[in-house]
């Protein structure tokens, strides 16, 4: 379970601005200058992106340029907890109201009262919680678990989902007046290789912010190693970029970062194949339905091409399985395994006490 309120901070509020002024893509200065017109209204905000994309930051950041900025900023990974405890976590609890509940206890809404309240992955979300979210949302007011006394909340709701909502509204696992109650605002991040101006300068804060922390003096980049982390794809996006820095810092030597020094991940996301991703269309979809379809049908095909041709060359032979074999160039113990699996010859035991009971006899079954 991620719990995370932050007091008034201006540590923090440097941090986020610093953050920001690095995304120097066309995508990105228009996604913040966005930010700047909605942050200072109190509409709640829906921000969809890739894991990694940066979405916690961009709430921070909406929160920092609002007037909420000097009271509690307050994030929740909604896919952390159990269905059982995510009604007391979220709205509180009084003492006895389930085993285990030795006291009373504050829900994250009310933890965040006049500040702001971070949802991740709001689609984590089970029905019925969404239900009662909707009537907080609504009523502006939390009932805690084991009480009928409503307690009036004062929060700004930003959520954020790794996945398209509307799909899963037509699956039936989210409700459609909880989406639209959310999405006032929408923000859309686009992943980091689709940013790719974002890349270097991104590299150069990560590079001055563990060196400080790590005490190092200053660290250069190679041309190599520039050119290196630009063409990477980084599926794991920002932060994947921030995990590679960090660890290169730890092993690049004479305070040159080389080529060599950057370890990327080999894994390649297919993307197109996974309905959940927010990029799919219904065209890709059906697409890859046809395409499974017509490699199960070549299947089907070249099984029976097989029978076809293997119990047509053992007819042509007469029945011999070593002249088939030659026929087909294959080894005779290949051959007959062929013809077995295939069905044209059945394998049979002689009872014990025969002549020949370690021989196989084999009987055409056509």
């Amino acid at each position: 379970m991620q719990l995370l309120t932050l007091p008034p901070s201006p540590a923090l509020a440097t941090s986020i601005r610093a953050t920001a002024q690095v995304f120097e893509d066309p995508k990105s200065r228009a996604l913040l200058q966005h930010l700047q017109q909605v942050a200072p209204s109190e509409a709640s905000v829906l921000i969809i992106g890739e894991t990694g994309t940066g979405k916690e930051l961009v709430a921070r950041h909406i929160h920092n340029l609002s007037a909420r900025k000097t009271q509690p900023f307050v994030a929740v990974n909604c896919g952390a907890f159990s269905e059982s405890l995510v009604e007391a976590e979220l709205f509180g609890h009084e003492k006895g109201a389930f085993t285990g509940a030795l006291s009373a206890k504050a829900g994250w809404f009310e933890e965040a009262n006049g500040g702001t309240l971070f949802l991740d992955e709001i689609g984590d979300l089970p029905m019925t919680i969404q239900v009662k979210l909707l009537r907080v949302l609504q009523e502006r007011e939390v009932v805690r678990l084991g009480s009928r006394k409503s307690i009036p909340i004062n929060v700004r709701v930003l959520a954020a989902t790794n996945v398209q909502l509307e799909r899963a509204i037509n699956a039936g696992h989210f409700r459609e007046d909880l989406f639209y109650r959310l999405n006032v605002v929408n923000l859309e991040l686009s992943p980091l290789r689709e940013r790719p101006g974002d890349i270097i300068p991104l590299v150069h804060y990560f590079i001055a912010s563990y060196s400080k922390r790590l005490g190092y003096g200053q660290i250069a980049l190679s041309v190599d190693a520039e050119r290196k982390l630009v063409n990477y794809s980084w599926p794991g996006n920002i932060r994947e970029l921030e995990n590679v820095i960090h660890h290169t810092l730890l092993i690049c030597r004479d305070g040159v970062i080389q080529s060599d020094d950057l370890r990327m991940s080999n894994l390649r996301i297919e993307r197109q194949d996974d309905p959940t991703q927010p990029d799919q269309s219904a065209q890709a979809l059906l697409e890859h339905a046809l395409q499974r379809l017509f490699e199960e049908q070549v299947d089907n095909l070249h099984e029976q091409v097989e029978r076809t041709l293997l119990g047509a060359a053992y007819r042509f032979c007469h029945h011999n399985q070593v002249h088939t074999a030659e026929l087909l160039g294959l080894s005779r113990n290949v051959t007959r395994t062929l013809l077995i699996n295939l069905g044209e010859l059945k394998v049979n035991k002689r009872r014990p006490g025969n002549p020949s009971s370690d021989e196989r006899v084999l009987h055409l079954s056509i």
